[in-house]
Parts: C-alpha cells; structure tokens; sequence
C-alpha cells in the first residue's frame, strides 16, 4: 500500500514526470482489471424467440433523438437479437448478441458498431465466448487514424453484453448480480447489480399496468470507483421498467446506450400512417 501511495503521490504532484499518465494508465489496468469472478448464469424463466419491436431514443426530457429497431431471430437453436438506432446527423449505432437459453442465459457472442459525428471516434467491437477472443477497432474522427486492439478474455458465464433487458424479463424479486464488459477500448469487467426499486402504473391506452422498476447499478468498488470518478467516467446508474403480466414485457430503458455516453431513454413506439 505505501508502494501505491508513493506512487500516486508522484502522479499528482505539479512537477511530474513525463511518463507520469503512462504510469497512471498502467495502475488503471492493475485496479481495475481484477479477472473473472464467481459467475450465476441467470436461469431462464420465459424462452425468446423471434420478435421484431419499433423502438424510439429520446433524451430524459423527451426530445426526439432517434428510431430503431429491435429484430430477434432463431438460428440454429440460438437468438440473435440486433439493435439499431439511426440518427438525423447520419450516425448509426448497431449492437448484435447471439445467446444461447438451455436453462440458463449465456451470451456466445457480441458485436458492437458506432459509426459517424455523434461519436468523437467510429468504434467496432467483436466480443466471442469461444475461443474467448476480443477485437476492438477505432477510427479518430480528427485524423482517420486506425487503432486495433485485441486479445484473449477468460469470460465468465454470466457476461450479458447487449442483453440488459432481456435478463430484467427473467429476475426474481431479490434481483441478481452480473457482469458487462465495457470497452474504454481496453476491455473492463464490471459488476453489475440488478435490483427491483419498486413498482409504478403505466397505461395501455386506457389500461392500467403494474410496471416493475429495476435498477442496473455497476458495483466498482473503491479502488475503481475513486479512478472512475478522477478521469470522469464513473458509469451511472441505468433503470428499466418491465410490465409482469404472464409474459413480461419491456416498456422503458433509461441509461446510457454506450460506455461513455449521456443517459438516453429507450421507449416502445407503434408505427403510423403518414398523412
């Protein structure tokens, strides 16, 4: 621990060196990369199957952001679930995971693109369970510059990239804890905890529902939540609002849609005759 003091007191003292943010990169990397921990694939309560929903991105205050799509297909006894959203500005951001969900939820793979000037960099991700290999390309918006990185994940099994909302449809009352993988590009595993906050009404046209309210809260710990909090990056809270008839239903996300991004709203939307 006096190791660590002493260095963290030559990073933040005026007269630091000029390796000084390489050294505060490389102690990033001890603390916040920990391994695998104990994993509990969650266990399936309602099987997906194939399923097409118009989606709408607003902000929290209910500005207009973007439509998307929500597509889930069957292939070869997996799911293939897309999402797209495409903005005004010509941006595009497209999240594939194909699962598995023979008794339990396990993601198999996980692809991720962000393209166009809503982003400060085009980003595409390939996440794979086997061979457990990762491939993060990047391209600065300044200069075009590409940047590969890739490498090798020892993925537990409960990892749920791009599939948030499909668990919240499966938790008990007492919620679960799973993990992310978020890309800053380097690959972090993070925590999370999904927890029930209560319930609200929402209405069916002139239907009463009972929406559960869930809360995805990463749990970084606090070595991780003090650099998280120094560099600005300190993921917050996400929620998700899932009606529990006898087959549960999504009908609100708020969160951000991106590692580093805004807190959006994800609502469902039904489709109009133009006039």
């Amino acid at each position: 621990m006096n190791k660590i003091n002493g260095h963290l007191t030559r990073l933040f003292t005026k007269e630091r060196s000029p390796w000084a943010a390489h050294g505060l990169l490389v102690l990033l990397t001890v603390l916040l990369w920990s391994g695998p921990l104990a994993a509990a694939p969650v266990p399936v309560r309602f099987v997906e199957g194939s399923a097409h929903g118009f989606l709408v991105l607003r902000t929290v205050n209910g500005d207009l952001i973007a439509p998307g799509d929500l597509v889930q297909v069957i292939r070869g006894g997996e799911v293939e679930s897309r999402l797209v959203f495409h903005f005004k500005d010509g941006s595009m951001f497209d999240e594939t995971v194909v699962f598995s969900q023979d008794k339990v939820f396990v993601m198999q793979s996980y692809h991720l693109v962000q393209r166009g000037p809503l982003f400060t960099e085009d980003t595409e991700v390939w996440l794979e369970r086997a061979p457990g290999k990762y491939r993060v390309k990047t391209n600065a918006r300044k200069d075009g510059l590409e940047k590969i990185l890739e490498g090798a994940l020892d993925l537990p099994s409960d990892v749920y990239n791009g599939m948030e909302l499909t668990v919240a449809k499966n938790l008990r009352d007492a919620g679960e804890i799973v993990h992310v993988v978020a890309f800053t590009p380097k690959p972090l595993l993070i925590q999370v905890k999904l927890a029930p906050a209560g319930e609200h009404k929402v209405m069916v046209g002139d239907l009463e529902k009972t929406a559960i309210h869930y809360v995805f809260q990463p749990e970084l710990g606090k070595w991780r939540e003090f650099f998280a909090t120094l560099l600005g990056r300190m993921p917050p809270d996400a929620h998700a609002w899932i009606v529990t008839d006898t087959v549960p239903a999504f009908v609100r996300f708020d969160g951000p849609l991106y590692t580093t991004g805004p807190v959006w709203r994800i609502e469902l939307i039904s489709p109009s005759w133009p006039e």
